[in-house]
Parts: structure tokens; sequence; C-alpha cells
């Protein structure tokens, strides 16, 4: 180990073990996934919580609900989430309607209907947290092996010198630790992201499954 060695970060990792460095390239795949889910996310949260208050400003409106039903059916992306659950219930309310006698059993079909989109849409907002949430578990202990590993690889190449200086020491121990600090990279943005995108999409739970106990009490009244 040459004491004089550069010691910018560039150089260490260069400098550093094979394990080492396939654990910094592990973790570097990690964070650059993490961060393409980070703003995918974030775009996709937003763009439901614009839709979402556009669709129930439009549905408090008073206007003509078969008219609104309609123009989710024909646009249902554009719409967004809340616009799906409403589509789906209004379309089996509306078969039920005219085939189902039973007043009842034509609101629970609906019931059925928006319960069954009101996963399907929480599934879609849920995608890919999981990773975000195994990203910043594991990252850290990852990133622990590699500078456990360059440590132990520094002190046996210190084996054999009769004189040890921490300018000899040195180079070897701050290889290992840039491993740690890329974990620790990776790790911070994807808990941080998982935390505050989990909160966001229970409160859309919320506001989806209150929609539907309302919307169900409207469409109650219209069979009495």
């Amino acid at each position: 180990m040459n004491p004089n060695q550069d010691m910018s970060i560039l150089s260490l990792i260069l400098h550093a073990s094979i394990p080492v460095q396939l654990v910094m390239a592990i973790l570097v795949v990690i964070s650059v996934i993490s961060w393409t889910y980070i703003f995918s996310k974030r775009t996709t949260i937003k763009r439901t919580q614009r839709q979402t208050e556009k669709f129930e400003a439009d549905f408090w409106s008073g206007g003509d609900l078969t008219m609104l039903h309609h123009a989710v059916a024909t646009h249902r992306v554009e719409h967004g989430a809340l616009a799906r659950i409403f589509e789906s219930g209004m379309s089996e309310f509306l078969k039920g309607r005219k085939s189902q006698p039973d007043a009842s059993a034509v609101l629970e079909g609906a019931n059925r209907a928006m319960r069954a989109s009101y996963q399907r849409e929480l599934d879609t907002l849920d995608r890919h947290l999981a990773f975000l949430a195994s990203a910043g578990s594991v990252s850290p202990y990852i990133g622990l092996f590699g500078t456990v590993w360059g440590i132990m690889h520094a002190f046996v190449g210190l084996a054999g010198m009769e004189q040890v200086t921490l300018a000899v020491v040195a180079p070897g121990i701050a290889e290992a630790l840039i491993a740690t600090a890329i974990g620790l990279f990776a790790a911070i943005p994807a808990v941080v992201a998982y935390n505050r995108y989990s909160h966001e999409v229970d409160r859309l739970a919320t506001r989806f499954d209150s929609f539907i106990d309302e919307f169900l009490n409207i469409l109650q009244r219209q069979v009495r």
C-alpha cells in the first residue's frame, strides 16, 4: 500500500479491492433506480391529487351524474383514479337497476364494483414503494459489508509490514468507508421518499373511501 497514494474520492474508489468496488457498483445501481422511482412516483401522485380535486369539484357541483358518467367513461385516463372508481360504480348501478328489482342488491353490486376499482387504483399508486422501502433498509447494510471487507483487506495488506503509520493505514480505511457513505447516500432519499409518498397515498385512499360511502348514499336515495 502506497502511503503517497492520491486521497481523492475517485482515486480511492479506483484503488479499492474488487469486492468493495462491486458493492459500490450495486449501491450506485440501487440509487439510480431509487431516484428514477422517486421522480416518477412524485409525478404520479401529484397528477392523481390534481385529478381527484378536479373530479370532486365536478361531482359536487350539482350537475347531472349521468352526463358526468358518460364524460368519464369516454376519457377514463384523463379524469383520474377517483373518476374511474365513480365510473365503475355508476356503470354497475345502471346495469343493476335495469336487471335487478332488489334495491339492496343493486347497491351491493355498485359497492363491490367501486371497491374492486378502488383496490386497483391503490395498487397502481403503491407500485415501486416496496422497492424504495427495501432500498432504504438494505443499502446501509450492503455499504457496511463493503466497509468491513475493505478494512479486512487493508489490515491483511499491513500484516507483512514492520512499521505501520497513519499514512499507511489511512488510504485503506478511507477506501472502505466510501462504501458506507454510498450506502447512506442510496438509503436516505429512499426512506424519505417512501415515508412521504406512503403518507400521501394513505390520504388519497381515505378520500377515495369517503367518496365511495358518500356516493353510495346518493345512489341509495335514487333507488327508493
